[in-house]
């Protein structure tokens, strides 16, 4: 029971974004129609993965069970890579919120509250789908850096600029090297040149 209510973490990335893009789906389906029960397996989507990452939910499961690895096999799609999880729980929550809220405003007669939270939360899961931008994930870095979240709850959050560091360390290393390496073969070039060119002189002399 423990394991079945945990967040993933990392998060695969591709997933994450191809999640987004189904929720935009949704928001869209319910901005057209405006059917109050549109809401219900919005609300409850973003809930469920809150709560237990892809498990509990319909639309995690289809496109980390299916989606996602048939566009890895075919090298197509968003980037493949892995991402803290704790942020992505962050904006799941934010979701889940703006979702429950309308829900909330909507049955209430708060039909215009309910169609800003939604066109609040298109908003923000089309940044993460088109463009690989979480809102939520942002906010959440902020509240991390003036002390409102602990940095215990993302370790690896506070290890990337580190691990970013390191990659440029090691690539101004190995650049550095090669510019090295460069400038020995050139001298090493050179200073065969010269020789030769010693050892024929003297050849040259004695047939004059």
């Amino acid at each position: 029971m423990r394991s079945l209510f945990r967040f993933p973490n990392p998060v695969n990335e591709a997933s994450a974004r191809l999640v987004a893009g189904g929720v935009v789906v949704q928001c869209v389906a319910f901005l057209v129609f405006r059917q109050w029960w549109q809401l219900i397996p919005l609300a409850y989507g973003f809930v469920a993965r809150v709560a237990t990452g892809p498990t509990l939910s319909p639309l995690g499961q289809f496109v980390t069970r299916m989606v996602t690895p048939a566009l890895a096999r075919r090298g197509i799609g968003p980037e493949q890579r892995e991402v803290p999880g704790p942020p992505k729980r962050f904006a799941q929550g934010m979701g889940a919120t703006m979702s429950v809220g309308a829900l909330v405003a909507w049955v209430a007669g708060g039909h215009v509250l309910a169609i800003v939270c939604v066109v609040g939360i298109t908003g923000a899961a089309s940044l993460e789908s088109f463009l690989g931008y979480c809102l939520g994930c942002t906010v959440f870095g902020l509240l991390m850096r003036w002390g409102v979240i602990p940095e215990t709850v993302c370790e690896s959050c506070n290890d990337i600029s580190g691990r970013l560091a390191a990659a440029s360390g090691m690539a101004t290393s190995a650049t550095s090297a090669g510019s090295a390496g460069s400038a020995g073969s050139v001298a090493r070039t050179a200073s065969a040149a010269s020789a030769t060119s010693r050892a024929v002189e003297p050849a040259g002399s004695a047939t004059r």
